[in-house]
């Protein structure tokens, strides 16, 4: 048979370890969860630099293709200015 003096103790105990138990889950969770972050964010930072890559390449080539757009607009330019000539000088012709 127990008396009420002998559980008091025993119940300060618990609580006591309670207390020091909650501190402790407390830090190991942000310290994991830290740890966690920082992975996530040295992932990310792989992802961005290969995206950057992409997008270093991709303008690259876009540059390219509108040096190239620009060289044919400047022919086209030239052909339709050569057939207006041509053109002008046929109805010349045939305004007699």
């Amino acid at each position: 048979m127990s008396h009420a003096a002998d559980t008091v103790p025993a119940m300060e105990a618990q609580v006591w370890t309670l207390i020091g138990l909650l501190p402790a889950t407390i830090l190991a969770v942000l310290f994991y969860l830290g740890h966690r972050i920082d992975a996530l964010g040295s992932e990310m930072r792989s992802h961005f630099a290969r995206v950057d890559t992409r997008m270093d390449t991709m303008s690259t080539r876009i540059d390219a293709l509108s040096v190239r757009v620009e060289e044919q607009g400047a022919q086209l330019a030239g052909r339709i200015y050569e057939l207006g000539v041509k053109l002008d000088d046929h109805l010349r012709w045939h305004a007699g």
